[in-house]
């Protein structure tokens, strides 16, 4: 069965050569603080416990299911406003809980981190409505609460919901929010890698020296968003820096997030097209001066699995039964400040410029959209695409996929929770470790470390090192410059 929402896949795994050693995948589970996050109306499934999002356990339960499997880590996706654009109300995100109500992600992460020794978690937080300092705070806190599995997705809005809803007027211009996002983050690397030297903590009892006060440095930072002078409060932590997120797609986003990013999250439809996105993105950090792997590119997925190929089919139809591709619409809508409830079914959808995701929106501009398409493409309520198969299959698509694109690895959306990990940890995991292609334990150390197996820090490569005020004692950081001035 060929599924409209479906990768467009003709072949098998193309990494046999013996010589060769094949990349591992690496693995998110997707997810949100919310009842409906991609795949909209499936919280009516009889199975779904989304309904339990706000209860400890409904997380922590996860998060050892997660670890269980392998999972790289949890990612956990957040929005600042509602989806109010579809139909100018939001009757039918109430109705179907288009991600509304959410919760704040940050609180879930220490409970799940005292269940869990490996798993890393991913958390989204806007900057256009933090402030440096206190982000900043919050986030080496929890790096040392994980003991260094913690991860931030730089995200800069794109809801006028949002604006409203703390008191702005509208959305700041898009590239205005992009440079607004470059002084947030050049001032979090001064709190994070510049207050403090690494060896300042001394925790010395007998010379009642717990922290060596000259090794620590006050920050002082005049800019155009953002002011600050001080001395960081968080000692350093195991990662400094947590792993950096991003999904910038724009040509100023895809500027920003190959500039600073060590993850980068990108939507694909066909393999053609994924390849194409990832070659550019490595391109980009070439110029950049980085180097080209020192990025790792996730692709969104949405995976349906069982014993067989014919059962993975049965219960994607059943699970269509319950989704809602209105409500992807609805969702859709938002994303590109578009009402599309105001197209007819087969009407091809103009392209308007907004100030929402502009990669998005820049669709409209290339291809004849209706309705009726991208209700198409919400078989499951949401548009990412679809793998549907046994065990074998759903391995065998994932493998070609990474190997023909050059990815790294999958964001795993969920459909009827938690069904649908538990599936993909009895069904797939097996079959990719079999092929050699997923771990069979973790590897030690940071979320980092576990990532690109080059130690806890960011590499010297990366613009941060600008920021250091000290050399580490070790491999990956040589460099004595010490740059505070702001930018």
């Amino acid at each position: 069965m060929n599924h409209p929402a479906q990768v467009s896949l003709d072949s098998t795994d193309s990494a046999s050569d013996p010589a060769h050693r094949p990349k591992q995948i690496l693995l998110n589970a997707f997810d949100m603080n919310s009842v409906g996050h991609i795949n909209h109306g499936l919280w009516t499934h009889p199975r779904d416990q989304s309904h339990r999002f706000d209860q400890l356990s409904y997380w922590t339960e996860l998060a050892q299911t997660l670890e269980k499997g392998l999972f790289d880590g949890l990612f956990i996706a957040d929005i600042t406003g509602v989806y109010d654009v579809y139909q100018d109300n939001i009757d039918l995100t109430l109705k179907e809980s288009i991600q509304l109500p959410s919760h704040d992600p940050a609180p879930l992460i220490s409970a799940m981190a005292a269940v869990t020794q490996h798993l890393g978690f991913g958390v989204t937080v806007n900057l256009s409505y933090e402030t440096p300092y206190p982000f900043a705070r919050r986030f080496a806190t929890l790096d040392h609460l994980t003991q260094g599995r913690i991860g931030w997705n730089i995200v800069t809005g794109y809801l006028d919901s949002a604006e409203r809803l703390i008191g702005q007027k509208g959305l700041k211009d898009h590239d205005l929010r992009y440079a607004q996002a470059e002084e947030f983050l050049s001032l979090c690397y001064k709190f994070w890698e510049g207050s403090w030297q690494s060896d300042a903590v001394l925790k010395d009892k007998q010379q009642r020296i717990f922290s060596d006060p000259t090794k620590v440095h006050a920050i002082d930072h005049q800019g155009q968003f953002y002011q600050s002078q001080g001395v960081f409060q968080v000692a350093p932590s195991p990662q400094r820096t947590p792993v950096l997120f991003q999904a910038g797609a724009s040509p100023r986003g895809l500027a920003f997030a190959t500039q600073h990013a060590e993850c980068l999250f990108i939507g694909g439809d066909t393999v053609a097209n994924i390849k194409a996105q990832v070659e550019k993105i490595r391109l980009q950090a070439q110029k950049n001066g980085r180097d080209p792997a020192a990025i790792k590119i996730f692709v969104g997925t949405t995976v349906v699995t069982a014993a067989t190929d014919a059962q993975a089919e049965e219960k994607l139809a059943e699970y269509a039964r319950y989704a809602s591709p209105e409500a992807g619409l609805a969702h859709y809508s938002s994303s590109v400040g578009i009402d599309l409830s105001r197209y007819a079914e087969d009407e091809a959808i103009p392209y308007r410029q907004t100030n929402s995701i502009a990669s998005v929106n820049e669709k409209f501009k290339q291809l004849q959209i209706t309705p009726a398409n991208l209700k198409a493409q919400h078989l499951l309520g949401g548009r990412y695409p679809l793998i549907v198969g046994s065990g074998q299959t759903v391995a065998e698509k994932l493998i070609h996929i990474l190997d023909e694109t050059g990815i790294d690895g999958f964001n795993l959306t969920r459909t009827v929770a938690p069904e649908s990990h538990h599936d993909f940890i009895r069904w797939v995991v097996p079959e990719l470790q079999s092929r050699g292609r997923y771990k069979t334990a973790y590897a030690a150390g940071t979320l980092r470390n576990k990532l690109f197996n080059q130690g806890d820090l960011l590499s010297t490569q990366h613009p941060v090192q600008a920021y250091r005020c000290q050399a580490a004692q070790s491999d990956q950081q040589q460099s004595t410059a010490f740059a505070l001035d702001s930018q």
